[in-house]
């Protein structure tokens, strides 16, 4: 029996066998890789599909709005570009607070946009001021405001639980059940969730 020490002095790659590798690609396809001995990939040859994607591609859109108040909406990117839904919930005001995304109805919304990264680190109260005075304007006119970001689920519910603190006196705990109860999908990120909880507006 040879040990250890013996076993890497006598090794060389050359005896090393060739392997091969299955892989699944972000669109299903299976394949079979087999590479070099320098590492390069040699050979790929494509695999019988056995039916299925490595995950399953959601297409489907987000048309569910949040009422949180007569006047104040949420919801996901999906349905702040669907003028059907804006038209069926009246919305005059869009508050846009993602990251890149664009305004398709300038002529018949009115809109705000900040562009705020959905990152734990980001700092959400210091938007919540101006963010709430674009709402509030919107209430004075008798509009509705639609608060949205990607999903409607971190950045726009932070936004929307800052408001009814703010504006309302709620605690977070409240605010927080109230925005979850009219849109069941919020997860505001572990960043948002820790400073709002400790907000005092």
């Amino acid at each position: 029996m040879h040990s250890l020490t013996e076993e890497i002095q006598v090794f060389h790659k050359n005896r090393l066998k060739k392997q091969s590798t299955r892989v699944t690609t972000v669109t299903g396809r299976k394949l079979l890789e087999t590479r070099s001995d320098g590492g390069e990939v040699e050979q790929v040859e494509e695999l019988e599909q056995e039916g299925g994607c490595g995950f399953v591609e959601d297409k489907s859109l987000d048309l569910q709005v949040g009422v949180i108040r007569p006047f104040l909406l949420l919801a996901s990117q999906d349905a702040a570009h669907d003028i059907d839904t804006l038209l069926r919930y009246k919305v005059s005001h869009v508050l846009n607070v993602a990251y890149g995304v664009t305004n398709l109805f300038p002529d018949q919304m009115v809109y705000k946009t900040l562009q705020i990264l959905d990152l734990p680190e980001t700092n959400i109260t210091s938007y919540l001021e101006e963010c709430s005075s674009f709402i509030d304007q919107a209430q004075e006119q008798d509009g509705v405001v639609l608060v949205h970001c990607n999903a409607g689920v971190s950045r726009s519910s932070s936004i929307v639980i800052g408001y009814l603190m703010s504006r309302e006196g709620l605690l977070f705990d409240d605010a927080y059940s109230q925005v979850k109860l009219a849109r069941p999908s919020i997860r505001p990120n572990p960043g948002f969730y820790q400073q709002l909880q400790s907000y005092k507006p």
